[in-house]
């Protein structure tokens, strides 16, 4: 681990995300540390069934959508002055893989509990579930709607 603590966040463009986002970006700020906001992208499973693959003439490109679902999110949660460097990475695969190879000499990872699928009543989504059980540092989980201030150094 570097000097300079590195706060791995997942950013999906939900509520969640980017209250997790806010977590991670006022933690970094209290730590002296930098922000690694990740988002994933898949091709949609439909794609991928009977051999078919994406045509690429279609005009559908899932890692520019996450691209901008990230930007946007960083946008909406910072403005222009986050007060700390933040990095935006869009990274193939799915988001808890991605967030696990990111969080390889990460200080921490942080991740919303609920991101834009699975069933709403769940306490944690499939990607936070899978990125506390097998993470390489310690994780921070933040629910939507009750967003704990950072610890102090």
């Amino acid at each position: 681990m570097s000097a300079i603590p590195r706060i791995v966040v997942g950013v999906d463009g939900s509520p969640a995300s980017e209250q997790a986002l806010r977590w991670a970006v006022d933690y970094a700020r209290a730590v002296g540390g930098t922000v690694n906001a990740i988002a994933a992208w898949e091709y949609p499973a439909f794609y991928g069934w009977s051999g078919m693959s994406v045509p690429p003439d279609e005009g559908f490109s899932p890692e520019e959508l996450a691209g901008k679902t990230l930007a946007q999110s960083v946008t909406n949660v910072v403005g222009d002055d986050p007060g700390v460097r933040i990095s935006e990475t869009v990274m193939p695969g799915n988001a808890a893989q991605a967030l696990l190879e990111a969080a390889n000499g990460a200080a921490l990872v942080v991740v919303g509990s609920r991101g834009l699928g699975g069933f709403s009543g769940a306490l944690l989504g499939s990607v936070s579930r899978h990125v506390t059980e097998h993470a390489p540092c310690p994780v921070v989980v933040v629910r939507e709607g009750q967003v704990p201030p950072p610890a102090r150094q």
